[in-house]
């Protein structure tokens, strides 16, 4: 099984200046490492947009693949999104993914709570649609007060054919009802469970369940979003992580109650974690919700340590059959001081799980 590593481009959680390190700059920088992909983040009061990044992106690497790390189902209507990423695919000769959620930050600075799961499921369904250049029935319609000639009957890009190869789309889910609604639409299914093997099998299971009890066939492809960092000091490494640690951990209890098998410990690392979060301080090192997370905590949830410690780790998810992992904690920024630990990741650890 062929085994891909992304890493996290411009909008990283915990910087204001996205122009002290570009898009262009950190796509190179990506290639460079010998990184399979890179993503950006998706909130627009937090960073620039993520279609503008890729587009640039593209133009500037010749293999790295480009993804959005996450879309919503909320702040753009599905044919919008699907022409944006089309148009990425384009632009890229066919290195394009749509990762899509149903909305964290972007919403939460828009004074919403994340899209609901009915709604985000039907907005799945029509994206999909979208992105195969089928027609998508209209929800509502008055532009017959226009008094045209002629108008569609239905919505669909007309153009999308040109772009290529249909773009993947890949659903980052923590909780069963969106697992599931993933399991039914997507073509992947990106866990936000941690690195913990027992709650990454549960997620795989409840996918495979969904999947079984909506006609389809039981395997899909499964990703994962791992707080991963690289050093000798392990204590170190969960310093530096602790900020995308705790982010990523919140989403296991977003509305103050846990989804997923879970200690004691964990339950009560997770409810500190929410009841700390500052969406002001989102992914910021030196949060409340990030001094919540203890270390016992950390080295389940997260992946922190030497090379050959993290290679372990990974190989455990990988034999469950994780096939493709989204490392958050170290940036790949050579100005930061951090930065070594992702140039580590792709010298000392992934070579061991590529042999």
């Amino acid at each position: 099984m062929a085994v891909e590593f992304w890493t996290f481009g411009r909008g990283v959680p915990g910087s204001d200046d996205p122009s002290v390190f570009d898009s262009v700059q950190q796509a190179q920088r990506a290639e460079e490492l010998g990184f399979d992909g890179i993503i950006y983040v998706d909130s627009q009061n937090l960073a620039g947009d993520c279609y503008v990044a890729m587009g640039l992106a593209a133009r500037a690497t010749t293999r790295l693949k480009l993804g959005t790390g996450v879309t919503n189902s909320y702040t753009r209507h599905p044919a919008v999104t699907a022409s944006a990423i089309a148009s990425v695919q384009a632009e890229s000769r066919g290195r394009a993914y749509l990762g899509i959620g149903r909305g964290d930050s972007a919403l939460a600075h828009l004074g919403l709570a994340p899209h609901a799961v009915a709604p985000f499921e039907r907005y799945l369904e029509q994206l999909q649609a979208y992105l195969r250049g089928a027609d998508v029935s209209f929800t509502e319609s008055d532009v017959d007060a226009l008094g045209l000639a002629d108008t569609p009957e239905a919505s669909r890009i007309r153009w999308i054919s040109a772009a290529g190869e249909k773009v993947p789309v890949d659903v980052a889910a923590t909780g069963p009802r969106v697992i599931a609604a993933a399991a039914r639409h997507a073509d992947r299914v990106s866990l936000s469970v941690g690195a913990d093997p027992q709650r990454v099998r549960w997620g795989m299971d409840v996918a495979r369940s969904a999947r079984d009890e909506a006609g389809l066939p039981p395997e899909i492809p499964f990703a994962a979003y791992v707080p991963l960092v690289v050093d000798e000091d392990a204590e170190l490494a969960m310093e530096v992580g602790a900020a995308s640690l705790s982010l990523f951990a919140r989403f296991s209890n977003m509305y103050g109650e846990v989804v997923g098998p879970a200690s004691e410990q964990q339950r009560e690392v997770l409810a500190a974690v929410h009841d700390a979060y500052d969406m002001h301080s989102h992914g910021r090192p030196g949060s409340a919700q990030a001094a919540a997370v203890t270390a016992e905590f950390g080295r389940d949830f997260g992946i922190f340590g030497p090379p050959d410690h993290c290679a372990q780790r990974l190989g455990e998810l990988i034999e469950l059959g994780i096939d493709k992992f989204f490392l958050v904690g170290a940036p790949i920024d050579p100005s930061h001081p951090a930065s070594l630990a992702s140039e580590r990741f792709m010298q000392e650890v992934a070579p061991q799980l590529r042999a």
